[in-house]
């Protein structure tokens, strides 16, 4: 890499954390992870020139990977510890939870479909990512064999927040979950579990795949 090069890569690093900044990410170690974490391996084919745009993707299998602003508004309403142990429900890409493993303790990611997960892996390896474990399966059942979780954080919009995810949060955890139907206006909540019920704050709106049950095809 020459001269030049560095500074065109300093630059977009600058740019890209200014437009977090931007839009309401305050969180040093958001920012932080956001900066280790080069969205430009999750993006492939006709749109990895457009990886560092700060707008959602189209990836395999009819998925997306979210505006980066939105993965870190996102990752800052979970509030994530060192310590902790998170669960996603909605591998894509793998660019959330490669985010989030730079926060938690252990992260486990799950999709439906066969193929994002394989390649997904294929990327935490290639980065060193070693607290990822990615699982191909139904996400909207969450993952009970390794239930409760601190946090969890689903990458697709169900119409209530999923029970099943709910009752594998501990107590004193936190769920972030887009909530809404897939053709109109969805709005990102956060959940917190306490000891008497539940506490909903809505974040602001938000445009999700949906999220669906079984395997996909590929699965």
């Amino acid at each position: 890499m020459n001269d030049e090069e560095d500074i065109t890569d300093a630059t977009r690093k600058m740019q890209f954390l200014y437009a977090l900044r931007s839009k309401g990410v305050t969180d040093a170690r958001v920012l932080n992870a956001m900066e280790q974490i080069d969205r430009g391996p999750f993006i492939r084919g006709l749109f990895a020139s457009r990886a560092y745009e700060d707008m959602p993707l189209p990836i395999a299998c009819g998925q997306t990977i979210s505006q980066p602003s939105v993965v870190a508004l996102m990752t800052q309403a979970l509030d994530v510890s060192s310590r902790d142990k998170v669960l996603e429900v909605g591998t894509g890409s793998g660019y959330q939870a490669a985010i989030l493993s730079k926060l938690a303790r252990r992260v486990y990611t799950i999709d439906r479909h066969r193929r994002l997960v394989v390649e997904a892996r294929q990327i935490f390896e290639d980065l060193a990512l070693s607290n990822i474990t990615a699982i191909i399966g139904d996400g909207s059942f969450g993952l009970p064999e390794q239930a409760p979780f601190d946090r969890i954080i689903v990458t697709a919009a169900a119409e209530d927040p999923p029970g099943p995810l709910l009752a594998q949060l501990k107590v004193g955890g936190i769920m972030v979950v887009p909530v809404g139907q897939s053709d109109t206006v969805q709005h990102l909540i956060r959940v917190r579990k306490t000891e008497t019920g539940l506490e909903y704050d809505e974040l602001r709106k938000v445009r999700f795949v949906p999220l669906l049950e079984g395997l996909g095809k590929d699965g």
